[in-house]
């Protein structure tokens, strides 16, 4: 059997060059490092932390919860080396913050996805777990972000997130001088009248991954485009940060509320503290 690693260094992340103590418990996984200012940019406090390959790191604080983030880079096998190596530090929650297609007429860009569950339409998962197994969001993070989209005002959306490998023909789109992928758009039409909401890159490992290691994770999106109306804008970029940030803070008030309780989960019935 192969050993445990090639990376000798058991403190120090070989490809996020990150330690123990350079993060907090939760992360928000943005794919674009650039939008990791953008995102710290909302927090009460924040330093750069870790920078190697497409992995930028920033821990800091928001409305008194400590909060890190990490950029993934594009497509599910950097996510998973992401979550794999903030695991090893001994991170517990992971929230994906992104950009998405709706697939849905009804649904406007600029609007959030929270992911319910998603489409493993990718192939890092598969080399984790059989095809069966389910990519499932937590449940309390479920609660967390939709309670502080509700809190912010945003419109949203609760399901099914297909995520795919390929930005072109994995979604049903053109690639190169129109090339169509065989069954590309039978594959579109069968994900759309199953319900699905949305095509991203990254959530269906994130969350197959916290699964199988007992971790809790989720995700939310904001749309840039629906496809099946043809619209496209870069509209309402801020809105999944805010939201996943401000869920970072319902969530520890969640545990909290756990912990005073006795329980060993929160449950809606905890409620989160308020007077």
């Amino acid at each position: 059997m192969a050993g445990d690693s090639e990376d000798p260094n058991d403190e120090t992340q070989y490809h996020l060059g990150v330690a123990p103590d350079d993060v907090a418990d939760t992360v928000l996984l943005p794919g674009d490092p650039e939008r990791i200012e953008k995102i710290t940019n909302q927090w009460d406090e924040s330093e750069i932390v870790a920078e190697h390959r497409e992995f930028r790191t920033a821990t800091g604080a928001y409305d008194g919860a400590p909060i890190s983030t990490t950029s993934t880079g594009i497509g599910s096998p950097s996510a998973a080396i992401a979550v794999e190596e903030l695991a090893r530090v001994g991170c517990e929650t992971f929230l994906r913050v992104g950009s998405c297609g709706a697939i849905q007429p009804e649904m406007d860009v600029g609007d959030l996805v929270i992911t319910s569950g998603a489409v493993r339409q990718e192939g890092t998962s598969d080399e984790y777990v059989r095809e069966g197994f389910p990519a499932s969001a937590d449940d309390r993070v479920v609660a967390a972000l939709v309670a502080a989209a509700e809190e912010l005002g945003h419109d949203y959306h609760v399901g099914v997130t297909a995520s795919t490998d390929s930005f072109y023909a994995g979604q049903s789109r053109p690639g190169f001088e129109g090339f169509e992928a065989a069954g590309s758009e039978e594959r579109f039409e069968e994900l759309r009248e199953a319900g699905v909401l949305n095509f991203e890159m990254e959530s269906s490992a994130i969350l197959s991954l916290a699964n199988l290691y007992g971790l809790r994770a989720g995700a939310v999106c904001t749309v840039y485009a629906n496809r099946t109306t043809g619209e496209f804008r870069t509209e309402g970029e801020n809105r999944a940060a805010e939201t996943a940030s401000l869920a970072t803070a319902l969530l520890a008030r969640m545990d909290e509320r756990a912990r005073e309780a006795g329980a060993d989960r929160w449950y809606p019935g905890l409620g989160l503290g308020d007077d």
